[in-house]
C-alpha cells in the first residue's frame, strides 16, 4: 500500500512545483510591461527628437523660398513706383524701367520654374510634415499610457502585487498635459513673423 506521507509529499512537491511556476510567470510578465514601458518611452523621445530635427529645417526651406520671392516682389514694387514717377529725366526712367523688366523676367522665370501651386506645396509640405510628427507623438504618448496603466494594474492586482513588490515596482505616471500653454495649438505662422 501507499504510504499516506508520499501522497502528502508528492502533493505538496506538485504545489510547490505550480507555485514557483506562478510565480516566474507573473515575475516574467512583470519584467515584460516594464521592458514595454521603458521602450515605448525611448520612441517617445526618438519622435520628439525627429521633431526638434525636421521642423526647423522645413521652416527653414519654407522661410528661404518665401523670403526669395518676397525680395523679388518687394524690388519689383519698389522700381515700379520709382519708375512710375514722372519727375525723373528720361534715361533715369528707362534704366528703372530696364530692371523692372529684368526683374519681371526673373519672377516669370520663377513662376514657370515654381508655380504658386508649388509655392503651396512647402506649406502643405510643412502642414503634413507637423500632422505626421504630432500624429507619431499622439500614438506613442497612447501606447505608452496603455502600457503604463498595465504595468500598473499588474503592480497593483493580487497576486502580482505580492511579486511587485519583491521587485521594488512603482506605479509609473501617465503622460499627461502638465501646463495649460501645452493644450493650446503651436503658432506656427510666429515662426514665419506672420
Amino acid at each position: 500500500m501507499i504510504d499516506v506521507t508520499w501522497i502528502f509529499v508528492l502533493a505538496l512537491g506538485f504545489l510547490a512545483l505550480v507555485g514557483l511556476l506562478i510565480y516566474f510567470s507573473i515575475y516574467n510578465n512583470l519584467i515584460a510591461k516594464r521592458n514595454q514601458v521603458e521602450n515605448i518611452e525611448s520612441s517617445i523621445d526618438v519622435t520628439l527628437t525627429k521633431r526638434h530635427d525636421l521642423i526647423p529645417n522645413l521652416i527653414g526651406a519654407v522661410r528661404a523660398y518665401m523670403q526669395h520671392e518676397s525680395e523679388t516682389l518687394t524690388a519689383i514694387v519698389d522700381l515700379r513706383n520709382r519708375a512710375a514717377n514722372h519727375a525723373l529725366d528720361p534715361a533715369e526712367r528707362m534704366k528703372l524701367e530696364d530692371k523692372l523688366t529684368s526683374s519681371l523676367g526673373k519672377i516669370m522665370v520663377s513662376v514657370e520654374a515654381y508655380p504658386e501651386l508649388k509655392a503651396s506645396q512647402n506649406f502643405l509640405q510643412l502642414q503634413a510634415s507637423l500632422n505626421e510628427i504630432e500624429e507619431q507623438i499622439s500614438a506613442a504618448r497612447r501606447a505608452f499610457n496603455a502600457a503604463v496603466t498595465a504595468l500598473n494594474n499588474a503592480i497593483e492586482m493580487f497576486p502580482s502585487s505580492l511579486v511587485a513588490s519583491g521587485m521594488n515596482l512603482e506605479r509609473r505616471s501617465v503622460f499627461e498635459i502638465a501646463s495649460p500653454a501645452y493644450r493650446e495649438n503651436v503658432n506656427v505662422a510666429s515662426s514665419f513673423g506672420l
